[in-house]
C-alpha cells in the first residue's frame, strides 16, 4: 500500500480552469470511481491552497501495488483530467512530497484494501 501527499502548483490565472476541472470531477462521480479500480487507488483527494497569493492543489491518496497509471487509461474523465492537469498545473515546479509519519489505518479496514 501507498500512501502519498503531494503538493502541485497551479499557473497563474488558472483558478476558473481549476474550478472548472473540480466540478467535472464532482458532477462526474461515477466515471471517476470507475476509474479508480483499474489504478487500486483505495482514496484520492484533492485540497485546494493559496499562499501569498499562489494556488497550490495537493492529492493524497492510498493505492495498492501495480495499479494502472492515469496517462495510460482509456476513459474519458481520465483524458479530460490529463487535459486540464496540462493546461493548469506548473510544470516548471518541482511536486513537493510530503512524507507520512504516523499510518492510522485500522487492520480491518487495510484488509479489506488488499
Amino acid at each position: 500500500m501507498n500512501i502519498e501527499l503531494t503538493r502541485f502548483r497551479v499557473l497563474p490565472g488558472k483558478t476558473e480552469k481549476v474550478n472548472e476541472w473540480m466540478d467535472l470531477l464532482n458532477s462526474n462521480m461515477p466515471a471517476v470511481l470507475e476509474t479508480l479500480e483499474q489504478e487500486k487507488m483505495y482514496v484520492e483527494t484533492i485540497f485546494s491552497e493559496s499562499i501569498d497569493g499562489v494556488e497550490y492543489l495537493y492529492w493524497y491518496s492510498i493505492q495498492g501495488e501495480n495499479g494502472a497509471m492515469v496517462q495510460d487509461s482509456n476513459h474519458e474523465i481520465d483524458k479530460a483530467h490529463m487535459e486540464f492537469w496540462k493546461e493548469c498545473i506548473d510544470p516548471e515546479f518541482v511536486p513537493q512530497e510530503l512524507m507520512p509519519r504516523v499510518n492510522m489505518i485500522p487492520e480491518h479496514i487495510q484488509a479489506l484494501m488488499k
